[in-house]
């Protein structure tokens, strides 16, 4: 079962379950100190060195329909100087809201081409965790000005472009399926200039 943890630094308990083996086992590891519990059934090995974003990680784990998006993502993308104290998750738009009560989760209900494209997958310890690309993610920080505030969204739009990790046509692209095109022209127009 330890050789389960060698391939991916988190395990969750339905892994272990699907390989048909006893998921007492699991207790047993961690009570012997040879698997230490980093959430709900989500474990890993004790000497194993977690990153700071292992709660996106564990997140992509208990809720695999949801991508990472928005403060998160910026996070991830090197973007804006935002630190949030809660993973931003965009979920389906007709889905229940998962029930993790660590880390701090906030959700965020997506539809359509606003939930499924755009998405990268990024390896975070060992899992394979989906957010939305930084040129989705700026696109959704105007979507979501009024939750996360403009002067967020504009940083964010400042950082990406003179990082050079957007383009002007993935920008657009990304405002038109948010249905902010009007809202982001004249910023993408003085960032441009």
């Amino acid at each position: 079962m330890l050789a389960l943890t060698s391939s991916a630094s988190l395990l969750r308990a339905r892994d272990v379950a699907a390989l048909s083996l006893p998921t007492i086992t699991l207790s047993r590891l961690v009570k012997d100190g040879r698997l230490k519990r980093v959430g709900r059934g989500v474990y890993a090995r004790p000497d194993q060195p977690l990153s700071e974003h292992i709660s996106l990680a564990e997140i992509a784990l208990r809720v695999p329909r949801g991508v990472i998006c928005l403060l998160s993502a910026l996070r991830i993308h090197g973007l804006g100087t935002q630190a949030p104290q809660q993973v931003w998750l965009a979920i389906p738009q007709n889905s229940p809201t998962p029930r993790v009560e660590r880390p701090s989760l906030r959700p965020v209900r997506m539809s359509g081409q606003a939930l499924t494209e755009g998405i990268q997958s990024t390896c975070i310890d060992g899992v394979d965790v989906p957010v939305f690309n930084a040129a989705k993610t700026i696109a959704d920080c105007f979507k979501y000005r009024n939750k996360i505030g403009i002067d967020v969204a504009l940083e964010a739009l400042r950082d990406g472009w003179e990082q050079r990790k957007v383009s002007m046509d993935e920008l657009s692209h990304y405002a038109d399926i948010d249905r902010v095109s009007n809202v982001m022209r004249p910023y993408l127009e003085s960032v441009a200039a």
